[in-house]
């Protein structure tokens, strides 16, 4: 069962919800221990001081900041207390937003933001706020502190729950300006290739399944861990080379897939 993260409570004007947060989302990758080629040791990664050729323990590390100038300027602990957000147990709701105005490009890590204790009070207030969310279909901006960081994040209502997503800044949010292409000249599409293009949308289109869509990569690498358990060989897959050629037809490429779609 998966333990709670964070605990407190989460205010909208008088209103307080004593609240827990649960990850949602599980780690399910591989994840493999480096060791020694010659003995199958374990590998150690040690702090290492490049100039004087020798380990550094923690006592005698410092921070530093390279600035675009290249200077180094050095950061001490007291420095970082002195910014540190205020510790607090408490989801401040700044605002409550239409759900489909929120771009998910800003979406990051999400969570459960479930009823904390037995206590009826606190579970009639989270009742009362999952109720409003889903007959609304709004969702709550604030801000809160976890692990000496302070992040905004979004309320919102899902299978009968309220999750809570952390969110990125929206200067952490790159500009199609900045992105080769995506935002210089290009040739405008024909009205034929747009509707053929709309058509192949369209032949492809049906309802999301979350569970259509699995990692095949892992499942390839959780295969070939259970053959190397066993003593098989394992067969490395000739690689297929394509070698670049004139720009396609895309007319004809349309076609051919929608009439492959239609199939």
């Amino acid at each position: 069962m998966a333990r709670a993260l964070w605990g407190g409570s989460l205010s909208f004007g008088l209103v307080n919800v004593p609240v827990q947060i649960v990850s949602a989302v599980r780690d399910v990758d591989l994840h493999f221990r480096q060791l020694h080629e010659t003995d199958k040791a374990p590998v150690e990664t040690k702090r290492w001081c490049s100039q004087e050729d020798k380990e550094v323990p923690w006592e005698a590390i410092m921070r530093s900041y390279e600035t675009s100038s290249g200077k180094t300027v050095i950061v001490t602990d007291e420095d970082l207390d002195a910014v540190e957000p205020r510790k607090t147990r408490t989801i401040d709701i700044a605002q409550f937003v239409d759900l489909a105005e929120v771009d998910p490009i800003y979406f990051d890590r999400p969570y459960w933001l479930v009823p904390a204790g037995d206590d009826e009070g606190a579970t009639r207030a989270y009742k009362l706020l999952l109720g409003v969310m889903q007959s609304t279909d709004h969702a709550a901006l604030g801000s809160f502190v976890m692990r000496a960081k302070e992040h905004l994040a979004i309320v919102r209502a899902r299978d009968g729950a309220l999750t809570l997503t952390t969110m990125r800044f929206h200067d952490e949010v790159r500009s199609t300006k900045d992105v080769p292409s995506a935002s210089g000249k290009s040739t405008k599409p024909t009205k034929k290739e747009l509707d053929t293009a709309v058509a192949l949308i369209e032949a492809l289109s049906e309802e999301w399944d979350p569970a259509q869509h699995e990692d095949r990569y892992r499942k390839r690498l959780q295969k070939i861990v259970r053959d190397k358990r066993k003593g098989k060989t394992i067969e490395i897959p000739d690689d297929e080379k394509s070698e670049a050629g004139p720009p396609p037809d895309l007319m004809a490429v349309l076609k051919e897939a929608l009439a492959a779609a239609k199939k």
